[in-house]
């Protein structure tokens, strides 16, 4: 099986006055699609920073990232956002969601930058509302929802340009036990279907669902 993400040899180095920090130590590793992946390791590991190396969010040091067959660092900026875009769907443990913009309107922001017509960007964003539960929350605020309704809606969100990569950083890390594990279950459900998921985690627990588990530390891989 082909893979669908593939980094080889890769680094991330950050400059803080003038000093280098490596947040990234020489990572190789391999995603096939469908795989359900979950990143883990302790707070300063690099997992995020892996994660965003992955989303096409940042580039490498060193070291070079396959999607499918495009090497990462070939791309200009504007097909990076379009990779990011069309291929990339992003859950946040913080939501990201926009303030003055309704559910319905958050779900359906990255099909403009697609060129959707609001008609088809309505129709998807409610839709999708519709299967994550909240048939009844689309015009509300996300101020006037609860912390799970808001990352239901993030959820649909990632999923309105029907991308084949689910990111998803501690997506459970601001919720209640009850409420993380019905996202965690909607995570596993969208794996089923075909979606390849990468989950950033701290939490051993929620690995539990993984088929593939990548153990990083100070940078590197120590385990999986």
């Amino acid at each position: 099986m082909s893979s669908l993400i593939k980094l080889e040899n890769v680094h991330k180095i950050y400059r803080l006055e003038g000093v280098e920090v490596p947040a990234i130590n020489g990572i190789s590793l391999s995603i096939n699609k469908g795989d359900f992946v979950a990143l883990i390791g302790p707070s300063g590991s690099g997992k995020s920073t892996a994660m965003n190396l992955v989303g096409c969010l940042d580039t490498a040091t060193r070291g070079d990232i396959f999607l499918g067959k495009h090497n990462i660092k070939n791309l200009s900026e504007s097909d990076l956002a379009q990779v990011r875009g069309k291929q990339i769907g992003f859950i946040f443990q913080t939501f990201n969601l926009i303030p003055s913009l309704n559910a319905i309107d958050n779900v359906a922001l990255p099909m403009m930058f697609q060129n959707a017509s609001r008609k088809a960007r309505m129709s998807k964003a409610q839709k999708l509302l519709e299967q994550v539960g909240l048939a009844n929350r689309m015009h509300h605020l996300p101020n006037q929802l609860s912390g799970g309704q808001r990352q239901r809606v993030a959820i649909a969100r990632a999923l309105v340009n029907d991308p084949e990569i689910i990111l998803a950083d501690e997506p459970t890390g601001n919720l209640d036990t009850k409420t993380g594990d019905e996202i965690m279950k909607m995570l596993k459900d969208l794996n089923q279907q075909g979606k390849t998921i990468i989950l950033v985690t701290h939490n051993p627990d929620l690995t539990k669902l993984a088929n593939k588990v990548i153990k990083l530390k100070d940078g590197k891989i120590v385990g999986g």
